[in-house]
């Protein structure tokens, strides 16, 4: 029974890792911010909200949950990313208009954040086998 449970464990514990490294290696970033007011689709197909708590990443998959600090007033915030981008060198996430808001640097435009991926529910399992 261990020689199957071997070979069925194995296999799913290696995805499961590599899709980890994947984005892994992101695990936390800072650097500079910016919102923006899109109101067309984002990358993932679904209509831009700029009331919505979301943001654009340059890589990390459609759909992972961030945490959003603004280093200068230590304001967080938890976001999903569902679209790409910023597109200006030396930026490292778009959030929305309320998410800057909320965040506390929408007059100012740009600020500096951290960026923290969070792990998602498939990343956090572990293998069931008996």
């Amino acid at each position: 029974m261990s020689f199957v449970r071997y070979f069925v464990c194995a296999p799913l514990f290696a995805i499961l890792l590599s899709g980890t490294a994947a984005y892994g290696a992101l695990i936390q970033q800072c650097g500079t911010g910016s919102w923006y007011a899109l109101t067309s689709q984002t990358a993932n197909g679904e209509m831009a909200n700029p009331e919505a708590m979301t943001a654009a990443h340059p890589s990390l998959p459609l759909g992972t949950r961030v945490r959003v600090e603004n280093l200068d007033n230590g304001r967080r915030l938890e976001l999903r990313i569902n679209d790409r981008g910023p597109f200006i060198k030396g930026r490292i996430i778009d959030v929305t208009r309320a998410a800057a808001d909320r965040l506390g640097f929408k007059d100012k435009g740009i600020t500096r954040l951290r960026v923290t991926a969070l792990p998602s529910a498939r990343q956090s399992k572990s293998c069931a086998c008996s």
